[in-house]
């Protein structure tokens, strides 16, 4: 049978992250089948293996690591195969299959860790690696900041060279792989820029946070991150204009042809352009203040990580977790943009969101764990004052763009005339008035002009009642 498209029954399999119904008119199919019975098969034969052909060693921790390590690729076989697709199909299902079941794993791994003692857990990292265990001391990357250092004489410019390291390159790739994932110029760099800010407030709990100016801002967000973000906005604009062509393998003629089909097979199955539109109501202002609070927290989660449990910075596990956010996070935010964009359709989560963010709050509940000490340092209160007033004006516009600005004119000249009212009957009354007659406030209400609009009038005024005691309870 000739080999050919796929037809959806939206024409887009990628708009609805799963393949509702699909009219097979090639053998494509055929190389996506999970091949249940052939995974069972050859399992059971290793297993088989195991128990009549193979020793048993008298080595308790060798066999304890071992069964271990058997248990979890028994799970892998079994979710390999079974496991729910998710929104993505290309290279192969199997393969985003594989991270989800990865993504139990690990967070299955993070509460067991959890659980332990702040000793116990440290000393268990010895099973994974021998190395671990061990307290390391914080590299501080401040110090001397001069760019160009004149009582150097040897090489004046040794302060850019000492921060050229492999964070550098690391920086790049992973800010254009954070733009594949997000799909959004904006969000990238308010991420970006807030991590930036991050690392000044909490320098003071990680020296590894204290930089120099030019190394936040010139060498992070301009070259790094800026470079890596425009890298991947380019490639997103390829990816969208890229002709997407469905032909079977081994209908292509040239060796050519089916190299290049190859090369394909790893880009998207279709594209889908994220737009966010965090303005046009509540619900999706909310969801991208939740998305960019979990990217920052897992961003912080990296470093806090590596610092409670004792991990270098250069340590195989340090580069396995970025490995893994790498494959899970994409899924996750093309699952969480679904849930957004047509909550009817999607009514639940995805499962890889649900455990990313699963993932991501353990995580943090770690570190608390073992070093509450670190993470309760008092902020200085420059820096708290700074948050304090970012908090205050985003909250500010929400209820501005969200609350004020939808109820009209006649409500906004009520709104104010309550505030007014409210806070000279404050001046005048002491707070313990208002909490044994509360009946009070009305009367005041009355005195004001709806104007024209009752119905936002009314609205105004039970939210406003609720809003005015808070008011005067705390201030």
């Amino acid at each position: 049978m000739q080999c050919g498209l796929f037809i959806c029954s939206t024409l887009n399999c990628g708009e609805k992250g799963t393949l509702l119904s699909v009219l097979k008119l090639g053998c494509c199919m055929e190389e996506w089948r999970a091949h249940t019975v052939t995974v069972l098969f050859i399992l059971t034969c290793v297993l088989v293996y195991v128990t009549l052909l193979e020793e048993t060693p008298q080595d308790t921790t060798y066999n304890t690591k071992r069964g271990i390590v058997a248990s979890i690729l028994v799970f892998l076989c079994f979710g390999v195969t079974q496991a729910k697709d998710g929104p993505f199909t290309r290279p192969h299902p199997a393969y985003w299959r594989f991270w989800l079941c990865v993504s139990v794993v690990y967070e299955l791994f993070l509460i067991f860790v959890l659980f332990q003692t702040v000793r116990d857990g440290r000393q268990f990292m010895k099973y994974i690696d021998p190395k671990l265990g061990v307290a390391l001391p914080e590299r501080d990357y401040g110090g001397n900041c001069l760019i160009y250092d004149p009582g150097n004489t040897t090489d004046p410019w040794h302060n850019i060279w000492d921060k050229m390291d492999g964070f550098v390159p690391a920086h790049f790739l992973g800010w254009y792989i954070k733009t594949l994932v997000i799909r959004d110029w904006w969000m990238c760099m308010i991420i970006s820029v807030m991590f930036e800010f991050l690392e000044y407030s909490l320098e003071h709990q990680l020296p590894n946070f204290s930089e120099c100016w030019w190394d936040h801002w010139i060498m992070d967000v301009l070259v790094c991150n800026g470079l890596g973000i425009y890298a991947g906005m380019k490639t997103l604009g390829w990816l969208s204009m890229k002709p997407y062509q469905w032909q079977g393998l081994w209908n292509i003629p040239t060796y050519k042809g089916k190299i290049k089909r190859m090369a394909f097979q790893f880009t998207p199955y279709s594209w889908v352009k994220f737009e966010w539109k965090p303005a046009s109501n509540l619900r999706r202002w909310l969801a991208v203040l939740g998305i960019i609070f979990m990217f920052l927290l897992a961003e912080l989660n990296t470093f806090y990580l590596k610092f409670v449990l004792w991990m270098p910075p250069e340590h195989y596990l340090v580069l396995l977790r970025l490995v893994f956010f790498v494959n899970v996070g994409g899924v996750a935010m093309r699952e969480i943009y679904d849930f957004m964009d047509d909550p009817k359709f999607y009514r639940k989560l995805g499962q890889q969101a649900w455990l990313v963010a699963a993932i991501t709050v353990t995580e943090f509940l770690i570190v608390v764990k073992y070093d509450p000490r670190t993470i309760m340092l008092p902020i200085p209160f420059f820096v708290t004052q700074c948050w304090f007033l970012g908090i205050v004006l985003i909250l500010s516009w929400t209820l501005w763009r969200f609350f004020i600005r939808e109820v009209g004119v006649g409500a906004r000249l009520c709104l104010f005339s309550y505030v007014a009212v409210v806070c000279r009957w404050c001046h005048h009354h002491p707070p313990p008035h208002l909490l044994w007659n509360p009946e009070r406030i009305p009367v005041f209400l009355h005195r004001i002009n709806p104007s024209h609009d009752a119905c936002c009038f009314r609205f105004c005024r039970v939210v406003l009642l609720s809003s005015s005691c808070f008011f005067v309870l705390f201030f």
